[in-house]
């Protein structure tokens, strides 16, 4: 069934954008779809920008992305040879035709197959033969040659979850080993929506109910987030630095789910803080957020670009109590000579009131806005990951006061790097104790807490992406 699409409207672009849309699908596997454009304006001509429509671009690459499991379905159809035995460029011009005749209501037929078709002429001299008239053919059977059923969800429960939705036949089996048809189902349908964007009201500069009006005001229309109580939902997506209060801080853009993590932490006015893997600083942002920006927050990262990009994000929302520091939160005793005032030593290493770690993962929780993820993982991501997430644990959890609160987060919903991870510490240092996230939670969030008192957002039918956060304090003595 094809469904409308709000962002496509001007055809007139539309070579080109199928050009760039292209070139990223090619790209995809190394890098996000995002941080892929970026880089292949900065490689063209500063022209490039004027010459496609970047709405169109990403609509028809995560298009695509999210869909290509349904499309490959249709495309096996009406194809003569297994896709997978066709060059990689062709494969990729049959999805992109296939995506718009399957599923955007205005871009015309004709238009579909015909800029695809002149697309794949561009390519002969690079595949020294000129596909384009497979490509033509086959799109044009698509149109023809009416849906094939889905596989029976009773018979073939992975296969009918794996076309239904776009997700691969390997994280779709192991969705349904865990969790049953049902939850496995809210998974993949989840995993598959395209998110509003959801923003953070900056609550030192003014209220929900402020920001609210002023965006009204500003012809936008948008409505108080869900749970979070400082979450506000635009219903149409654009450009957000282009929305009235972005410039002087208003906001910050950040899903909701993520909005619930640092109230866990619980950061009080005047303490000092390790936000442990912190850029881009959306939870170091929110943490000041909720010391009202009195205290100190040590937020470390690897990488110089994703700090520079905190470094502007507190600046922009007027943050003055973070301490941006680079280093590898797994070598504290590298990073703590970057700590001025050392607050409270204890055998060379600084001790801090509270910590949050929001280590790296596989981002599984995050498919629906990085679909290309899910196409270039395999069951052994997770424990690999794990290994990591363990490292970092236990090198910030080293820096912390005894009584103490530590929190542990990924956007991951996988056991590996959740409830693994916790419970590989916990049983090797048993100093620890855990809390139940509930005291922390708006009571509408109170259904996410887990047996175990952790916060999961996964499968929910709230529109969030999907979290995991434990809480973890420090033994006395």
């Amino acid at each position: 069934m094809r469904t409308h699409d709000r962002n496509v409207d001007r055809e007139a672009t539309g070579p080109s954008s199928r050009a760039v849309a292209l070139s990223l699908l090619l790209l995809f596997s190394s890098r996000r779809t995002d941080e892929a454009l970026d880089a292949l304006i900065e490689q063209h001509s500063p022209s490039m920008s004027q010459r496609y429509d970047r709405a169109l671009v990403m609509e028809l690459v995560y298009g695509v992305l999210r869909r290509q499991e349904t499309i490959d379905w249709r495309l096996d159809a009406v194809l003569s040879k297994p896709l997978h035995r066709l060059p990689a460029v062709v494969q990729m011009l049959l999805r992109l035709g296939a995506y718009q005749l399957l599923f955007l209501d205005r871009i015309p037929a004709s238009a579909a197959v015909n800029e695809t078709v002149r697309l794949a002429k561009s390519y002969t001299k690079q595949l020294r033969r000129d596909w384009s008239g497979l490509v033509n053919g086959v799109l044009r059977n698509l149109i023809r040659v009416p849906a094939r059923p889905f596989p029976d969800p009773a018979a073939h429960p992975v296969r009918s979850l794996s076309v239904r939705y776009g997700i691969p036949a390997w994280l779709t089996e192991r969705w349904l080993t865990r969790m049953g048809l049902e939850h496995a189902e809210s998974a993949c349908r989840a995993s598959n929506t395209v998110p509003h964007i959801t923003l953070r009201v900056n609550s030192n500069r003014l209220t929900r109910e402020e920001l609210l009006q002023c965006l009204r005001q500003g012809g936008i229309t948008v409505r108080p987030a869900t749970l979070s109580p400082v979450g506000v939902v635009l219903e149409k997506g654009q450009d957000v630095t282009s929305l009235p209060g972005f410039q002087t801080g208003d906001f910050y853009v950040e899903d909701e789910a993520a909005q619930l993590i640092p109230p866990i932490l619980d950061p009080q006015p005047g303490e000092t803080v390790l936000d442990a893997c912190a850029a881009p600083g959306g939870k170091t942002t929110h943490l000041a957020q909720l010391m009202g920006d009195r205290g100190t927050i040590y937020a470390i990262d690897r990488k110089t670009s994703r700090m520079d990009l905190l470094r502007r994000n507190c600046e922009r929302l007027g943050v003055q109590s973070v301490v941006p520091i680079i280093g590898d939160v797994r070598a504290p005793s590298e990073w703590s000579g970057m700590i001025a005032a050392k607050p409270n030593l204890r055998n060379g290493l600084p001790m801090f009131d509270r910590i949050l770690v929001d280590a790296p993962c596989s981002g599984m929780g995050v498919l629906r806005r990085h679909p290309e993820a899910k196409w270039r993982m395999d069951s052994s991501t997770f424990e690999r990951h794990q290994k990591l997430q363990v490292e970092i644990l236990i090198s910030a959890a080293s820096c912390l006061r005894a009584g103490g609160v530590l929190v542990y987060s990924v956007c991951s919903t996988e056991t590996e790097e959740t409830e693994g991870v916790v419970r590989r510490f916990c049983e090797a240092y048993p100093g620890w104790v855990r809390e139940s996230v509930a005291p922390w939670l708006p009571t509408t969030a109170l259904s996410f807490v887990t047996s175990c008192g952790a916060l999961s957002t996964m499968g929910n039918e709230c529109g969030m992406d999907g979290f995991y956060a434990a809480r973890l304090r420090k033994k006395e003595g």
